[in-house]
């Protein structure tokens, strides 16, 4: 059962995958055109790392051994649903609170498989530059991406300066 907060937020879990390039993986739907990074919620008493490493497995078929956890955001991102996409049956929910895990890629890329459970959410993947996610992903989760992106750039790009943001984005992609 997933955890939802007596605000009704869903506790959830989201993955930015790098490789040594600095690129970023973001998986497509299956079934569907969209773009996202792999994220799922948070069960019962798991805590958030044992649940992104859960979905870790579900959705890109990984190990632990096979990344390095390179970062997580310090607090909880939180978003609201649109009003069509808010859960009415069962407990409410509203939207979702993640911790953004940044991880390395340790094993070789052809070990990403999407089969790995009986109900795959992802049948593709791609690596993009380090921003591309932000103007793939669907438009109410824009916000949390640049926000786990921006602060976990910090630590992703230690030897280098962060990629800048694209400058010509709509400045109500950047509101808080």
């Amino acid at each position: 059962m997933d955890r939802i907060d007596e605000n009704g937020f869903r506790a959830n879990v989201g993955i930015i995958l790098m490789d040594d390039a600095g690129q970023v993986l973001i998986a497509g739907r299956r079934g569907r055109s969209g773009w996202q990074f792999p994220q799922g919620g948070v069960k019962g008493n798991e805590s958030a790392e044992q649940a992104m490493y859960r979905e870790l497995r579900e959705e890109v078929g990984l190990a632990p051994d096979d990344v390095g956890v390179v970062g997580v955001t310090r607090e909880w991102i939180r978003y609201r649903l649109p009003r069509k996409y808010v859960r009415k049956q069962g407990p409410l929910c509203i939207g979702q609170k993640q911790r953004w895990f940044l991880l390395m890629l340790q094993a070789a890329p052809a070990k990403l498989c999407f089969d790995s459970t009986d109900a795959p959410e992802f049948d593709r993947c791609r690596w993009v530059d380090y921003w591309k996610p932000v103007e793939e992903v669907i438009y109410f989760k824009r916000k949390v991406y640049i926000r786990a992106l921006t602060e976990l750039s910090r630590i992703a790009f230690v030897d280098s300066s962060p990629p800048p943001m694209p400058s010509d984005w709509p400045a109500s992609w950047l509101k808080a």
